[in-house]
């Protein structure tokens, strides 16, 4: 799931013109296909980068005080230090609502399981007599995890950027999610209660790319309060700003990836049923107006009564008009192909972020998906599943990135240590090939640094 925070305020519901993109009969090769599919007129990174280029410089040069002027400027709060006091932690979990306490309990639960399950194990490799390569998996020292806020609260993105990073063993955590005016220049209450469920005490009423370059910089200590201390690894979904703030930062920390905004593509045959088509659709559709939400099918009736469903779900939905504008876009609508085999081709070209397959025997199809940041199988697996409870994690790659990454996982936050232990025998052993390799590459030192070990003297 992931997040721009920036929504507009709901408005009354336009009709959905929700397009169609005719691949039969077109033989179109991966290339083909992927110009085909629909896609969102991105905005370009380069529209945003010099604003936030400015703000990174702000924050490294003039630290607590910078932060407090974005304060101001962006979420209109008065801010003398970030730092959520603990004693706001405590009461936002006192007197959270016990169903969603409930609720985010039982999502902390799955996705911890899933979490243990996924941390990779250290390997030994005997190559000889002597001569011994490990790999070793050790967590980065400090994370800083970013929580989007705007009009929407986003507890369930705590979870999935925390729990990781605990599966991991990271030692340090450090949680940043916008100021609220509404709630006296702290982050929703809702997050800091489930950062408290997670025992995650240093959160930050920190938003956008400042939030990025703090944890990127650090900032030192001020009269006001304590240093933020840098970080290792950044990840959490955001607008574009905070994607361009990840990408420029990138290399000075690790990031999970520059998610964009959210997308769905659902592959579905004859045997689907328009109504919970349409109702997908539209749960990722609510999300911003720009959300992708795509219906791959090789039935023009099954389209058909997908968008009469459209129509009507969309129409009694609370955001209405954001769903709508989301479906009429041309990131959205029906892409038809010829069968299933086209179908699926043209699935791993989009790449989903999230991709359901409601067909014949989808657990079969769904086995021969290449491309995809989460597979959603079955009536019964919604997106929305995934987006809180299925112990699934819902931070995953867009705009087609999922040919090539991965959604945030335990080993965002593991570094791999190869630890190479040979005995006096067994470099002996292929010190000629390191002579003749490094001789072929014209680096006789490296062989020099080998044949030394074994002359008469040692």
């Amino acid at each position: 799931m992931t997040i721009s925070p920036e929504l507009p305020a709901t408005s009354p519901a336009a009709a959905v013109t929700f397009r169609t993109v005719d691949l039969r009969g077109r033989g179109l090769t991966l290339a083909g296909l992927r110009a085909a599919v629909p896609r969102a007129r991105q905005h370009t990174m380069a529209d945003a980068e010099q604003k936030v280029v400015d703000i990174i410089k702000a924050v490294r040069e003039d630290g607590f005080s910078a932060l407090s002027d974005l304060a101001l400027r962006f979420d209109g709060v008065q801010q003398v230090h970030p730092r959520v006091p603990a004693a706001s932690m405590a009461r936002a979990l006192a007197e959270l609502d016990p169903a969603v306490r409930s609720a985010l309990e039982e999502s902390i639960s799955r996705a911890r399981r899933f979490a243990d399950g996924q941390r990779p194990r250290d390997l030994d490799v005997e190559l000889g007599d002597g001569a011994l390569v490990s790999q070793n998996w050790v967590p980065v020292s400090r994370v800083g995890l970013y929580v989007p806020g705007g009009l929407a609260v986003y507890p369930s993105s705590v979870i999935m950027n925390v729990v990781p990073a605990l599966a991991a063993g990271v030692q340090s955590i450090a949680l940043a999610s916008p100021p609220q005016k509404d709630f006296g220049g702290l982050p929703h209450p809702t997050i800091l209660a489930a950062a408290a469920l997670l025992g995650i005490d240093e959160v930050y009423a920190i938003g956008g790319a400042q939030a990025i370059a703090a944890f990127a910089y650090g900032v030192p200590a001020h009269d006001a309060g304590p240093a933020l201390e840098p970080v290792d690894v950044v990840t959490g979904p955001g607008n574009i700003f905070v994607a361009t703030a990840k990408r420029l930062v990138k290399g000075v920390v690790g990031i999970d990836s520059e998610a964009g905004t959210t997308e769905i593509a659902i592959l579905a045959d004859a045997t689907a049923q328009p109504a919970l088509v349409a109702a997908d659709l539209i749960s990722q559709a609510e999300h911003d107006p720009q959300a992708a939400s795509v219906l791959i099918t090789d039935s023009e009736d099954l389209a058909a009564a997908v968008r009469t469903e459209l129509d009507r779900q969309a129409a009694g939905t609370k955001h209405s008009a954001r769903v709508c504008e989301a479906l009429s876009g041309p990131q959205s609508g029906v892409v038809l192909v010829e069968d299933l085999a086209q179908g699926i081709a043209a699935c791993d070209a989009y790449a989903a972020e999230h991709l359901e397959i409601m067909t014949a025997d989808a657990p079969a199809v769904a086995a021969r998906i290449r491309n995809a940041g989460a597979i959603f199988v079955g009536d019964y697996s919604p997106v929305s599943l995934g987006d809180y409870c299925a112990g699934s994690n819902h931070v995953l790659p867009t705009s087609g990135t999922a040919a090539f990454s991965s959604g945030l996982n335990v080993t965002t936050f593991l570094r791999a240590i190869q630890v190479i232990n040979y005995s006096r025998a067994a470099l002996q052993e292929v010190s000629g090939h390191i002579v003749s390799l490094s001789g072929a590459e014209d680096l006789p030192a490296h062989g020099e640094a080998v044949t030394a070990r074994f002359r008469e003297a040692n």
